[in-house]
């Protein structure tokens, strides 16, 4: 048994989880192309086989909400980088349909080559900025789920992703500690761009004591059509 596998087991009893050995398999490998993919290119700065069971895949894993994930929801994650917390979800819940999304075209690579490695169906890799691809009808509005990690601050956050959520669909944010404050700033982008706040789910890793939430927030009204506003405005100008 490799060393991640190793301490992926025991953080997923710690958080109680219950994987089936393909499931293990499957993020033994994911792992392995990470590292792998690490050496040519800005994957990850977390190499150690802890840090990348606990910090990357059980942390990608608080996201799954089993009512929210009832069903063949679409699923889009939006900056997905090296596909957190996209792929660890799919792996989890196999039955979602699961777009990734990401302005990195190396990135993207490195997404197929896992996705193909993995033998995943139901998943389309897509090279793209978010500001621009939430006008495209094909994907605007057009998502049950959107999953978010490590991309923004809140207020930015939101316009980047509630275009992509229809109405009754819901944003998924998994933020750190300063969780808090960034949704006191949120209030005037979740009234302008359509969102609700239903739920902040503390989040406590195995073997760390630092503060991190999953934000539920469901689309109540549809976002107006000037937003998200051209590529680089909202984190220089956030609502």
């Amino acid at each position: 048994m490799s060393d991640f596998l190793t301490e992926f087991h025991a953080a997923a009893e710690a958080y109680g989880l219950s994987l089936t050995e393909e499931q293990f398999q499957q993020f033994d490998r994911y792992a392995t192309l990470l590292l792998e993919w690490n050496t040519r290119m800005n994957l990850t700065a977390l190499t150690e086989p802890r840090d990348v069971a606990v910090k990357h895949m059980i942390d990608s894993l608080s996201a799954y909400d089993a009512q929210l994930f009832a069903g063949q929801p679409t699923v889009i994650d939006v900056g997905t980088g090296a596909g957190f917390p996209g792929l660890p979800l799919k792996i989890f819940a196999p039955h979602i349909h699961l777009t990734l999304m990401d302005s990195l075209a190396k990135r993207v690579s490195f997404l197929e080559a896992v996705v193909q490695e993995l033998g995943l169906d139901g998943v389309r890799c897509i090279h793209a900025r978010a500001e621009e691809a939430a006008r495209d009808k094909a994907h605007r509005e057009r998502y049950d789920l959107v999953v978010s990690r490590a991309v923004a601050r809140l207020p930015v956050l939101l316009e980047y992703t509630l275009p992509f959520v229809k109405k009754g669909g819901h944003l998924l944010a998994l933020k750190g500690r300063a969780w808090e404050e960034e949704l006191a700033d949120s209030k005037r982008s979740l009234k302008l761009l359509g969102g609700t706040v239903r739920e902040t789910r503390p989040v406590r890793l195995p073997g760390l004591d630092d503060q991190r939430a999953v934000l539920v927030i469901e689309k109540t009204a549809p976002t107006p059509k000037a937003y998200p506003r051209k590529a680089g405005t909202p984190a220089k100008k956030p609502l």
